[in-house]
Formats: C-alpha cells, sequence, structure tokens
C-alpha cells in the first residue's frame, strides 16, 4: 500500500497545491448551482427550456467572444493578475443570478458570468502550467480535475439537500454561496500562491500574436476535436438535470446523489489514470473517451425510456460513474497536450484558444440541446453518442499531425 501511495503522489510544488486547494472551494460553489441552473429557470422562474437554454448558453457565448483578449492580457500581465480580476467578476456575476425574475435579467446574470469566465479558465490553466515542471504537467491538470469535480461533486450534493423548486427562497441562498466562494479563492490567490518566473522572450514584449498561433496546424486540429467533445460530452451534464426530473421524475435530491457519483469515480481513479497514461499514446486514449461517452448516452437514452423514479435514478448515477472514467482520460489528455504544443511566450494564447473550445462547446451544448430536448427528449441522446463515435474516429486521423516527441504522455523524470 506504501509503495502504491508513493506511486500516486503526483510529485506537485506547493504553489501548484495551493492554487488547487482554491479551485476546490470556487468549485464546491460552482456544483451547488450548475446541476440546478437549468430547473431554477424553467421550473421556479417558468422560462421555456428552449431560452433556458440560451441563457445557459450566453455564459459561454460571451466567454467566446472575449476568450482571445483574456489570451493576450495573460501574456502581458500574467496569470495570477488576470485570475484575481476573474474571480471579483465572477463573484459579481454568480450573485447576481439571485436576483432574476424575468428571461432578459438572466441573460444579464449569464453575461457577467461570461465575463468572468473568459479570464478565468485562460489565467488559471496558464499559471499552473508555468509553477509545474514540464514533465509533471499532466499530473498538475490531473490533480485539476480531482479538485475541480470533488468540489463540483460536494456541491451538488450539497445543492440537492438545499435546492427546491417549491420555494424559491432555497435558491437565493445557492447564489449567495457560490458566489462568496470566489471570495475565498480570491483570498487564498493573493496570500499563498506566487507569481511564476516570467517566460522565455519576457512578459509583455509583443512578440508575437495570434496569427502565430493559428499557424499551428496541429494545436487548431486539436481545438476543434475538443470542442467536438465538450459540444457532445461535457455539456451533457447541463442537460442531464432538467432531462431525468422532467422526463424520468428523479427529485432534487437524487440529482444531486447522482452527480455525486460521477464525481467520487473522479477522484478514485484520475490519479491512477494519469499515471497509468504514461508512455500511452494520446490520441488513442481519446479515441476510447469518444466510444465511452458514446456507449454512456445511449444508456441514457434507454433508461429514461423504460424506468422512472429511483431505479432511473441509480442506473443514471451508474452511467455517470462510467462517464467519469471517460473525464479522467480527457483530463489527462486535454491541457498537457496543450502546454506541450504550445510556444513558452505564447503560452496565454494558447491557453485562451483552448478554453476558447470548450466556452463554444458549453454555449453550442445547452442552446442545440435544449430546443432538441423540446423535440425528442430521448432522441437528444442517441444524437450526442452519433458525434463522440465521430470524435473518436477524428483522434485517431489527428495523430500524424502531433509531433513524435508528444504523442505519448511522459514518465516522470527522476529526482
Amino acid at each position: 500500500m506504501s509503495r502504491l501511495l508513493r506511486n500516486l503522489d503526483p510529485q506537485l510544488p506547493r504553489s501548484v497545491h495551493t492554487l488547487q486547494l482554491g479551485g476546490l472551494v470556487s468549485a464546491f460553489g460552482n456544483g451547488m448551482l450548475i446541476p440546478f441552473l437549468f430547473i431554477y429557470l424553467h421550473n421556479v422562474r417558468d422560462v421555456g427550456l428552449g431560452v433556458a437554454g440560451l441563457v445557459v448558453a450566453t455564459n459561454a457565448l460571451v466567454a467566446i467572444v472575449l476568450g482571445p483578449l483574456a489570451g493576450t492580457l495573460v501574456d502581458r500581465f500574467g496569470g495570477r493578475t488576470v485570475l484575481a480580476w476573474s474571480l471579483v467578476v465572477l463573484t459579481a456575476g454568480y450573485g447576481s443570478f439571485a436576483l432574476v425574475h424575468e428571461p432578459w435579467q438572466g441573460f444579464l446574470a449569464a453575461g457577467a458570468t461570461g465575463l468572468g469566465n473568459a479570464f478565468f479558465w485562460p489565467a488559471q490553466s496558464t499559471l499552473l502550467a508555468e509553477l509545474s515542471p514540464p514533465d509533471r504537467r499532466h499530473a498538475t491538470f490531473a490533480m485539476q480535475r480531482v479538485m475541480m469535480n470533488l468540489g463540483i461533486g460536494l456541491g451538488a450534493l450539497a445543492g440537492g439537500l438545499i435546492a427546491d423548486a417549491a420555494r424559491p427562497g432555497t435558491f437565493f441562498a445557492l447564489f449567495v454561496l457560490d458566489a462568496a466562494t470566489f471570495l475565498v479563492y480570491l483570498g487564498v490567490l493573493l496570500v499563498a500562491v506566487p507569481e511564476p518566473e516570467t517566460p522565455a522572450g519576457g512578459r509583455g514584449s509583443g512578440a508575437g500574436s495570434y496569427r502565430d498561433v493559428l499557424r499551428h496546424r496541429a494545436f487548431v486540429a486539436f481545438v476543434g476535436l475538443n470542442t467536438l467533445f465538450i459540444f457532445a460530452g461535457m455539456s451533457g451534464f447541463e442537460l442531464l438535470p432538467v432531462f431525468a426530473k422532467n422526463e424520468v421524475g428523479v427529485t432534487e435530491n437524487a440529482i444531486g446523489v447522482i452527480f455525486f457519483v460521477n464525481t467520487v469515480v473522479i477522484v478514485l481513479t484520475q490519479l491512477p489514470i494519469a499515471k497509468l497514461s504514461e508512455g500511452h499514446r494520446r490520441m488513442r486514449m481519446l479515441a476510447l473517451l469518444g466510444l465511452l461517452w458514446a456507449a454512456c448516452w445511449v444508456a441514457v437514452s434507454l433508461v429514461g425510456r423504460s424506468l422512472e423514479g429511483t431505479t432511473a435514478a441509480i442506473l443514471l448515477a451508474a452511467v455517470l460513474g462510467a462517464f467519469a472514467i471517460g473525464e479522467c482520460i480527457h483530463g489527462t489528455v486535454q491541457a498537457p497536450l496543450v502546454s506541450d504544443l504550445a510556444e513558452p511566450r505564447l503560452l496565454g494564447r494558447y491557453m485562451a484558444l483552448s478554453a476558447l473550445s470548450w466556452q463554444v462547446g458549453f454555449a453550442a451544448g445547452p442552446a442545440v440541446g435544449g430546443f432538441l430536448l423540446s423535440v425528442s427528449p430521448f432522441g437528444t441522446w442517441l444524437v450526442w453518442a452519433a458525434l463522440c463515435l465521430l470524435g473518436s474516429v477524428l483522434s485517431i486521423a489527428l495523430e500524424r499531425a502531433i509531433p513524435a516527441a508528444i504523442r505519448r504522455t511522459p514518465a516522470a523524470q527522476a529526482a
């Protein structure tokens, strides 16, 4: 057991662990909110499913527009500074959802959170990459996935105990608590996380632009592939709660438990999967991810058609547990490969475009999925499954474009 624990030690600097702790707190706040935002808009504020999907998508749409600017600012001022300002904006943005009564107010609140998220993800990813040794970046981002999902899962469990569509005041509490977690993260960042060493070429030297990044064909193709996986995979998390409640008869408490099961699997398997991935081809691992996610979405459709209530909740929890294995593979491959592909002087811009792929996927997923659910609640998941299978095929095809030196996840170097 001692040897096993030593093998799973991610061997990361203290500054990285401290930053991850702040991320855990903010993820807990978002976990209380994210699974229930659709329910809040539709079941509490009587916003139609299609419009509710557009409100949720506005967050990502704003982040898409401002994401490139975020990358430039990160390269100019550093990830730590930009991350601090993003946390201030996110505090105001998520807190303002508590005041929403009409759709237009929801769009304003989502726009504010989109502004904060546009700067949050490129800044945090750049800061993590710069604080980590190159051969430990896959462990850094695996640990980030553990912390983020642990926070979201615990938050979803707590949110499921608090949220009640029959009592709107319970959602007010969720939004206020979520906003407070970003202030805690801000304090951790300012007090305990140092500014990393200036990258080669100097911070804000003015050298390089997005034209240099867009000429990197392998990176651009990888960003497109990640967009597909987020659209057809991750964005399903925002659709599943409203589907489970309205089509399958699953309660809010059970929805919180379902998301918590997903979190437990990630927490238990992310670091072992990161360790097992060392020496294996990254794109083949992504192809496996697509197959697994496709099977999960087919299972969601089958469960929804044939079962309801507690039995359906148990099986949906099992499905999201399997889905979590794919998330662990994604966490081991996606961000580390982006940082390995990037030029150090342009790391902020690379991370901004990487974040853009998430934002496009999360914008299009709820927007398209909300309308698909209103037309065919069970067929929606089959569409997502087909797109995940397409992602598997494209992953294999893209491997040739990845430089041979970084096709495999690196193993830890001897101390």
